[in-house]
């Protein structure tokens, strides 16, 4: 099992590997512009730089573990982390029970439908102006924008999986003499369970994408902040450093859902093997 896990990481490293030598080449031979694209060295002595502490450590003023946080990488990944984290529980808490009534109840999926059809392809960048004018800047607005970007889809994901479970299913539970109550807690909600997930998984990435645009707009920290004040002294290598930063984030995020929602599918997963 170890050696099939080395196994593929190694053939996912490939590829990665292979651009940023031929970045290097091309960087080193002089056929790109260092400005317009550093060099992958470049690139990560700024990232490093970017990560170190601030002040040299005083251990008469400050513990070891407070000045390893010190650095402006750690505090921006740390307040992006904080608001995608703070506008995914927003909307998906509020999508969630939503759809969960709307795919048991066809009179409230026929009111509310149309609405949400409506409202669905409206990106949330497209909210950034009414976000400013409700809530001002600060962290209310890109709460605000990630929640959007949250919402949609947990609520869509939630309504397929209670639309899609099997009548015979909830057919057999009625036989046997249960409640709707029952019903809904024993069958339906396990049963759309895998399907809320996989939306809510969505649902976390799409939130951190949201993140950086809300942040570039309405905050003055963050990954976002500083990839657009990294633009405005074209500090290209700060640029990248930064977007590798959201990029490696937004794979551990990726893979952390990815391990609980196997945790919590135990059950389905066995029933399918």
């Amino acid at each position: 099992m170890n050696i099939s896990r080395f196994k593929a990481l190694g053939e996912g490293l490939l590829v990665p590997v292979a651009v940023v030598l031929l970045w290097q080449i091309a960087c080193s031979a002089g056929w790109v512009n260092p400005m317009v694209l550093p060099s992958p060295a470049a690139v990560a002595a700024r990232w490093w730089s970017y990560l170190a502490p601030l002040e040299p450590f005083d251990p008469a003023t400050e513990s070891k573990i407070a000045w390893i946080f010190s650095g402006e990488l750690i505090h921006d990944s740390l307040a992006s982390l904080s608001r995608v984290v703070m506008g995914f529980v927003v909307g998906a808490g509020l999508a969630l029970p939503l759809g969960l009534f709307m795919g048991t109840s066809d009179s409230i999926y026929r009111y509310v439908n149309p609405l949400m059809q409506v409202l669905r392809p409206i990106p949330p960048i497209a909210y950034i102006p009414l976000s400013i004018l409700w809530f001002g800047l600060g962290n209310a607005p890109a709460v605000f924008l990630i929640a959007i970007g949250a919402f949609f889809p947990v609520l869509m994901n939630t309504i397929a999986g209670v639309r899609h479970v099997d009548s015979i299913y909830i057919r057999a539970a009625r036989s046997l003499g249960a409640s709707r109550l029952t019903i809904f807690r024993r069958v339906i909600l396990p049963a759309a369970t895998p399907y809320i997930l996989s939306g809510a998984r969505i649902g976390i990435g799409t939130a951190f994408i949201v993140v950086i645009v809300a942040e570039m707009i309405a905050v003055n920290n963050g990954l976002g902040f500083r990839i657009l004040e990294a633009r405005e002294y074209f500090w290209s290598d700060k640029i990248i450093a930064g977007m590798l930063t959201i990029g490696l984030i937004g794979l551990a995020i990726d893979l952390a859902v990815s391990r609980l929602n196997n945790h919590l599918l135990r059950w389905h997963r066995g029933l399918e093997s």
